[in-house]
């Protein structure tokens, strides 16, 4: 990378190594990308007007739900699955990409509770 390219860049106190890289990241497409999780988890995301809450339910592989996890933001509902993972000895979401689409996700479900619009669809 060029010196010009990362005098771009700015953080209060650390420094730019000479050999550090900046990678464009490609355009992620949904449906060619997609992949199921190694342990066949995946997620169902609501947002529940009854009770101003988010939900996620944990589905196995055999399309049943075997947790809920209610809250209000993103934070508390990761923070709660990821607790409930260790505490249990589980580990239901192993791939990083299906950890990045749960919080992209929640933050969306979270902008339509706030909004107060029955707005919110799962990709």
């Amino acid at each position: 990378m060029s010196m010009d390219a990362k005098s771009k860049y700015y953080w209060a106190k650390q420094e730019i190594d000479e050999h550090c890289p900046v990678i464009d990241a490609p355009k992620f497409d949904p449906y060619k990308d997609f992949h199921r999780d190694r342990t066949g988890i995946y997620v169902l995301i609501r947002v529940d007007f009854s009770t101003l809450t988010i939900d996620v339910a944990i589905c196995d592989k055999d399309n049943k739900i075997i947790a809920v996890f209610r809250g209000t933001t993103p934070q508390d509902i990761c923070e709660a699955i990821f607790k409930y993972e260790k505490k249990e000895g589980i580990e239901w979401l192993t791939d990083k990409s299906h950890i990045a689409y749960l919080g992209k996700e929640l933050k969306k479900a979270q902008i339509a509770l706030a909004m107060g619009q029955n707005s919110y669809y799962q990709e």
